[in-house]
């Protein structure tokens, strides 16, 4: 089994890292064998944020979590980000929760692979 983490620190949007991380981890996800972990930190926490309302025709990223959580990946959320930037743990998506630098570190070694964006 393959041991894929991915950490987010950029805002949900504005640039397309996010997007493009989440895109990536959608797709390995539903691969057999893949096993994958998020974390976000920084202003990434804000992706996973409950209630977005884009554009239409426009991405939205709580909906892309939701997807990558349902294939069973871990999604954890810097819980000091979220503190800094006003975020309730009855703020975010389903399939996300508050996490810590301790357990990033834990996956960190958990992982096979370590993708940043």
């Amino acid at each position: 089994m393959a041991k894929t983490l991915f950490v987010l620190n950029d805002q949900p949007y504005g640039t397309e890292r996010s997007y493009n991380a989440l895109r990536l981890a959608g797709s390995l996800s539903k691969v057999d064998g893949e096993e994958v972990r998020l974390f976000f930190m920084g202003d990434a926490v804000s992706c996973a944020k409950s209630g977005q309302k884009v554009p239409e025709g426009f991405y939205n990223l709580e909906l892309m979590i939701g997807k990558v959580a349902r294939t069973g990946a871990e999604i954890g959320l810097c819980g000091t980000c979220m503190d800094a930037r006003g975020i309730a743990d009855t703020e975010i998506v389903n399939g996300a929760r508050p996490s810590t630098l301790a357990e990033l570190t834990t996956w960190t070694q958990w992982a096979e692979k370590v993708l940043v964006f």
